[in-house]
């Protein structure tokens, strides 16, 4: 940092301080403003201590410095990023504040279209694509004030839990850099687990928010199905498709989720449900909550210390809720027998007259899961995956959350590519049931392997019950402090 900044470093304490802000220990050492999270950023930057610039350099500095070994980027928008920056500190002079995302740098996974800059999906076939227009959460974004780094990596075309099937290459697991980082949102959640921005989206559709969040262990939160507009984003399928934050707290994904949840006229799938403070929900009382252990299949065969690790997250939530107890979920069918069909309808001209521009492995999915599905089968299958999102309200009749293990087993190897996209199933079991049944659903860090690889808690809820699930995993992150620990990465 410039003196300038050293200078200015002593002013920012002051302010904090009459702000009655408290700035992480490390903070005065390493002078690093991409170490804060989304909230004290935000803070900082109302209270004028620091500006959205400065904010915005020094993620930029850290994308430069760590993304060609992380891969977690496509695109990055300095110069867009850093106008933005400058428009959104002279708004801030002015005294005019947009709220809590005003002049906070952030990054958009990158199927959601975003006009002028590229949107690729990870494919070859989309490698020039330039919306005119943009997503509907990218609108809200930015209307929010929030500041776009640019477009992270992810599996092509979301198609894959491994974000290793990519055409601009692997994204890499911060903690573990041989390792996968999950997907198909890997490139935010690596971005967000390795401080290059202070938040980022991704879409869920068998566990694409909440598996990477799992595995590079931060948190992940897929609302409820119609909660957040899918509009403007590059589908898998309409059925399961779901938009939700990736944040290093809950009270980030919080304040992210907020400014992005509400309804959109525009978009079929949209529902016309109103939009409480998601913070406010973080005060809520969890003494009160009852929850619900569906123990089959999602505690199966687990790694015996991710096992463990759950345990003894679940013995934490018994101290803080009112009860718990053993429920069992309806069967949710085969998410394929959806999901196949409906991404083959999407690219059917495409993988028809450019087959090459796909991955192989992609390629082979698109084809092979549609075809081994008849009409009368994708029928049957949307049908009662309508009922389902109507019975399952019946089990929170006497609990008024779940708790599952987000995942099964730590994450894999990059290499080999087959072998990887093989583990596809079993990444997903315990994430895409809540895709069929709409469920709002977040994952929190809850412990470590004896690897130093992250290990993520579940916790689901009724329908538009976002304010519960946020204020139990609120009072978990808080009783814990699995969530305060960052990788350590060496510059290349």
């Amino acid at each position: 940092m410039t003196d300038s900044w050293t200078r200015r470093s002593f002013l920012a304490t002051g302010v904090a301080g009459a702000a009655g802000l408290l700035l992480p220990p490390s903070f005065a050492a390493s002078q690093d403003l991409a170490d804060l999270t989304l909230k004290k950023a935000s803070d900082l930057f109302r209270s004028k201590a620091v500006s959205s610039v400065e904010l915005t350099e020094a993620c930029l500095k850290r994308i430069e410095t760590y993304n060609p070994t992380l891969n977690a980027f496509i695109t990055v928008t300095r110069e867009q990023a850093l106008t933005a920056a400058r428009q959104m500190d002279a708004e801030q002079r002015r005294g005019n504040w947009r709220g809590p995302l005003h002049g906070i740098p952030i990054a958009l996974k990158d199927n959601m279209d975003t006009a002028g800059i590229r949107t690729t999906a990870a494919s070859e076939l989309f490698k020039d694509r330039v919306p005119t227009e943009d997503a509907e959460v990218a609108r809200r974004l930015k209307g929010a004030g929030a500041i776009l780094l640019g477009k992270t990596n992810l599996h092509e075309f979301a198609y894959g839990g491994s974000s290793s099937v990519s055409y601009f290459g692997p994204v890499r697991n911060p903690w573990a850099l041989e390792r996968v980082p999950g997907g198909s949102s890997g490139g935010s959640a690596a971005a967000t687990a390795a401080n290059l921005c202070f938040g980022s989206l991704g879409t869920d559709t068998a566990g694409s928010v909440r598996i990477p969040a799992s595995y590079c262990g931060v948190v992940g939160f897929k609302p409820t199905y119609g909660r957040v507009s899918n509009r403007g984003v590059v589908p898998l399928s309409w059925t399961l498709d779901h938009i939700g934050p990736l944040c290093r707290t809950v009270e980030d994904a919080a304040l992210l989720l907020g400014v992005i949840a509400g309804f959109d006229q525009l978009d079929p799938s949209s529902a016309n449900v109103p939009v409480p403070d998601y913070s406010r929900s973080l005060k809520m009382q969890a003494a009160k909550l009852r929850l619900g252990v569906p123990r089959t299949p999602f505690f199966e065969n687990l790694d015996p210390e991710i096992g463990r690790a759950v345990d003894t997250a679940i013995e934490v939530l018994q101290k803080l809720t009112e009860s718990t107890r053993d429920v069992q979920l309806p069967e949710p069918g085969n998410v394929r027998t959806i999901l196949g069909p409906e991404a083959h309808a999407y690219h059917s001209e495409w993988i028809t007259d450019s087959p090459q521009k796909y991955q192989p492995a992609t390629r082979e999915r698109i084809i092979q899961f549609a075809s081994a599905v008849t009409g009368q089968d994708y029928v049957q299958a949307r049908r009662q995956c309508d009922l389902l999102r109507r019975q399952i309200k019946n089990i929170f009749a006497n609990v008024d959350l779940l708790v599952t293990p987000t995942m099964a087993s730590p994450p894999s190897a990059i290499e080999p590519v087959e072998q990887s996209n093989n583990l596809d199933p079993s990444r997903t079991r315990n994430t895409w049931p809540f895709d069929i049944f709409g469920l709002p659903a977040i994952t929190v860090p809850c412990g470590f392997t004896s690897s130093s690889l992250p290990i993520g808690l579940q916790i689901v809820g009724a329908p538009f019950a976002e304010p519960s699930v946020l204020a139990m995993a609120h009072a978990y992150e808080h009783a814990t402090d699995w969530h305060t620990r960052r990788p350590q990465l060496n510059p290349p």
